[in-house]
C-alpha cells in the first residue's frame, strides 16, 4: 500500500490517470476528475466513464462504496480519509442503503494508496471524532489477539493504541487542537494497518450485528462494545494492555467521549438475543480467541 501525508501529493500518486470522485457534496478533491458521484452510502451501480481510478474522499460509507465500485469495476482505488475509521486499510466492504442499514457486503477491492491530510479532519464533529476514532481503537486492540493474527504487527497496533489513548482526550477538548488531531489521525492509520495485517474479533462482530440492524454509527457501537469484548477476552490480552487497564480506559474513552450504553442511543434490550445469535455468527466472533456463545453476547450487550 503507498500511503502519503498531506493533499499535495495526489496528483503524484494518480500519476496523471483520470479519476471518478466518490465524495459528499461538503468536499472536492484539488485535482481534476472525469466524474462523480455524491449521494452516498448507495445501493446503486456506478458508471465510471473513461476513469482508470478510483479516488474516495471522505469517511468509511463513502470509501465503502468507492471499494465496492474498485471490486465491481477492477479499477486501482486511492482513497482520502476525512475520519479515523480506517476503512482505506481493507479490500472488503459493506452496501448500506439510504438509511445505513445493512444490505449486503463483498470484498475484493484493488486498494493502491492512501492520501492522509490532518486538515481535512479539523472540521470533524465532536461524535464523529470520537466514534471513528473508538472504532480506531478497537481495530488496534482486536488485532493483537485475534487469532490468525500477525505477530509482526503487534507493535504498530501497540503504537496506534498509545496514540490513540492520549489524543483523543486532547481532540474531545479542543477539536480545533491541529497537533493533537494529527497524533490521533497517525494513531488511526497505525490501527488501519494493523487491521489490515491481523483482522478484527468480537467487539466488531457485535458493532456490526447492531450497526447492520438499526443504521447506527459504526463508531458509537464500537465505542460501547470495545470495552465488554476487553474485558471478556481478558486471559488473551497482552500483558500491555493488561498493565494500561486496557478495558477501563477504553470505557472512559467511549463516555468522555459521549457512548454510554446501547439503551441510550436506541437499542432496545428485547431485541439483544436476536442481535448476540447475529453477532456469533460473524466472521469477528469466529476468530475470538475465547469462543462465545449467544447467551455471552446478551451479557456484554445488556
Amino acid at each position: 500500500m503507498i500511503v502519503r501525508w498531506g493533499l499535495a501529493a495526489l496528483p503524484e500518486v494518480l500519476r496523471g490517470r483520470p479519476a471518478f470522485l466518490l465524495a459528499t457534496e461538503r468536499w472536492d478533491a484539488p485535482v481534476d476528475v472525469v466524474g462523480r458521484w455524491s449521494e452516498l452510502p448507495t445501493e446503486r451501480e456506478i458508471g465510471v466513464g473513461e476513469a482508470e481510478v478510483v479516488l474516495a474522499l471522505g469517511g468509511g460509507s463513502t470509501i465503502d462504496t468507492a471499494k465496492r465500485v474498485s471490486a465491481e469495476t477492477r479499477l486501482p482505488l486511492v482513497s482520502v480519509p476525512t475520519t479515523y475509521s480506517g476503512s482505506e486499510w481493507t479490500q472488503y466492504f459493506g452496501v448500506r442503503d439510504a438509511d445505513r442499514r445493512m444490505r449486503g457486503g463483498g470484498g475484493g477491492a484493488h486498494n493502491e494508496a492512501i492520501v492522509y491530510d490532518v486538515e481535512l479532519t479539523l472540521g470533524m464533529p465532536r461524535n464523529v471524532s470520537g466514534g471513528t476514532a473508538l472504532n480506531a481503537l478497537a481495530h488496534a486492540c482486536e488485532a493483537l489477539y485475534v487469532k490468525g493474527r500477525d505477530p509482526a504487527a503487534d507493535p504498530v497496533a501497540l503504537e496506534a493504541a498509545r496514540l490513540i489513548s492520549d489524543a483523543l482526550p486532547r481532540v474531545l477538548d479542543d477539536g480545533s487542537d491541529r497537533a493533537a488531531r494529527e497524533l490521533l489521525l497517525r494513531g488511526a492509520a497505525g490501527a488501519g494497518e494493523a487491521l489490515a495485517r491481523s483482522g478484527l474479533a468480537l467487539a466488531h462482530a457485535m458493532a456490526q450485528a447492531l450497526g447492520g440492524r438499526y443504521g447506527l454509527p459504526h463508531g458509537a457501537l464500537n465505542a460501547i462494545c470495545l470495552a465488554p469484548a476487553l474485558r471478556f477476552n481478558e486471559a488473551f490480552l497482552p500483558a500491555e494492555l493488561l498493565a494500561g487497564h486496557a478495558a477501563d480506559r477504553a470505557e472512559e474513552l467511549a463516555h468522555l467521549a459521549g457512548f454510554t450504553t446501547l439503551s441510550a442511543i436506541g437499542v432496545p434490550e428485547e431485541d439483544l438475543p436476536e442481535l448476540a445469535a447475529t453477532a456469533v455468527s460473524r466472521a469477528g466472533a469466529q476468530a475470538n480467541p475465547r469462543p462465545a456463545v449467544a447467551y455471552d453476547v446478551v451479557a456484554l450487550l445488556s
